[in-house]
């Protein structure tokens, strides 16, 4: 294992400072212990003993342009030197700028951009802007799903991260999506997932009343819940659903944005334009926050002559929107959506089903680009899930067994209960990624001897 250097003394600072102050997310206080992170650089980062690790998740799943890329550190340190921040009622050349190369970018007519701080602050801001354009008040949203963490955006998630928030914004309802492993709707196959996918949610709608939806809100593909790649024709269909009914479309390319699944928007890969799409993470490759809704030309035109009641203290800050305008011309010049792409139809996606022929455990791989999902499995003869739903800490079992060694080999995994994500950066090289399937492979073997 490669090591620049040894800090120990930073690093015992680091640990102590943050084991007092530092309260962490979504954990219990006392039954954590974060390592400390000296430095990264590509598709790597490394702590403060010098030992290095390929980031397989893209941190959580942001790095697009992997760890320090130098283009996008010269222009938040340019940017610095000349405005670091200006109030949202000015008009900014990064912020302006930025703008226009999203829109050039984006399907269809999404030609308006509303930035935010981030992905969860997107999503609420698409929620106020869909029930503003319509009048009505309903979100319809999906069970297997994650749009963040704030008051609004955790009531339209669907998975249990809600359960603790409840009871939040009202008007919410949720639906299955289509998911063929697991199907709610006993397919046998992704025609018939998708045909009663589409007819579940036609259900729901007359039950909730058309004329009282605002919007429906799904992740084009399914982040964290699963990587959840929808059968052929869904997306089309809901879009169909949506401008029967007048119903907002919005899509959550929080995680698909930017590349992620091959497209520079991964709603390209379906042929789909939503009337509003959200966006973060990979904007800035992570190394500012900033997040935005795309709008339509028809429901930016809405508010031409009325107000819209929604605004952010830092709304197109010109140091993240900087850092953000260098991440895309950085990913246009190098070929980075088109090196996503070839690493997921030629090295993850054959490499991930060589594991699954080989390893029992696996039950399901599916993905596109540089995101993909490996399922895990008691059995796959039952498909039981090899943890509980919703587990957590001692739950995990075998599975947090398999993060830790892989951790160990200097392999770093983003899990979700029964399933790893992977998510490397955009840029990384097919020696790169067969050093992590290689990782993977090992680790397995932990998870296949829980198999029944």
């Amino acid at each position: 294992m490669v090591r620049d250097f040894v800090d120990m003394e930073t690093e015992e600072r680091v640990r102590r400072y943050d084991r007092a102050h530092v309260f962490h997310s979504w954990s219990a206080q006392g039954k954590i212990d974060p390592l400390p992170i000296a430095g990264g650089r590509g598709c790597e980062f490394w702590d403060f003993e010098g030992k290095r690790y390929l980031d397989f998740a893209s941190q959580l799943v942001y790095t697009n342009l992997g760890h320090q890329h130098p283009k996008v550190v010269a222009a938040i340190k340019e940017q610095a030197e000349r405005l670091c921040v200006i109030q949202p009622a000015f008009a900014s050349q990064p912020t302006a700028e930025l703008a226009h190369a999203i829109a050039e970018l984006a399907p269809g007519d999404l030609e308006m951009v509303f930035f935010t701080n981030g992905g969860a602050e997107a999503n609420e801001n698409a929620i106020r802007l869909a029930r503003m354009y319509t009048g009505r008040h309903k979100i319809l949203a999906a069970y297997r799903s994650y749009h963040g963490a704030t008051h609004g955006a955790i009531t339209i998630t669907g998975d249990p991260r809600r359960w603790a928030s409840e009871p939040a914004i009202s008007g919410v309802v949720h639906f299955c999506g289509p998911y063929t492993y697991r199907s709610s709707f006993f397919s046998k196959d992704e025609k018939e997932e998708c045909e009663r996918a589409l007819a579940h949610l036609e259900e729901i709608i007359q039950y909730e009343g058309a004329h009282t939806i605002a919007g429906i809100i799904l992740e084009t593909i399914v982040g964290t819940n699963g990587i959840l790649v929808p059968p052929e024709g869904y997306l089309q269909g809901v879009r169909e659903i949506c401008d029967k009914h007048g119903i907002v479309m919005i899509l959550d390319e929080v995680m698909t944005g930017f590349g992620r699944t091959g497209y520079w928007f991964g709603c390209e890969g379906f042929g789909v334009t939503p009337d509003l799409m959200t966006c973060a993470k990979g904007i800035t490759s992570g190394a500012v926050p900033l997040g935005a809704v795309v709008i339509s030309r028809k429901i930016a035109d809405a508010f031409q002559d009325r107000v819209f009641y929604g605004g952010l203290t830092y709304s197109g800050h010109p140091l993240a929107c900087a850092a953000g305008l260098a991440a895309v011309t950085a990913m246009k010049e190098e070929g980075v959506v088109e090196n996503a792409k070839m690493i997921g139809d030629e090295v993850l996606g054959p490499g991930l089903r060589e594991l699954m022929d080989k390893h029992p455990s696996v039950g399901d791989v599916r993905g596109r680009g540089c995101f993909w999902g490996i399922e895990l499995v008691k059995n796959r003869e039952t498909r039981e899930m090899l943890v509980p739903f919703n587990a957590s800490g001692a739950e995990m079992g075998p599975v947090g067994e398999l993060g830790h060694a892989a951790m160990n080999r200097g392999l770093s995994l983003m899990i979700h209960w029964n399933v790893i994500m992977i998510a490397p950066p955009l840029i990384i090289t097919p020696e790169e990624a067969q050093r992590g399937l290689a990782i993977l492979d090992e680790v397995l073997e932990i998870t296949d001897r829980a198999v029944s």
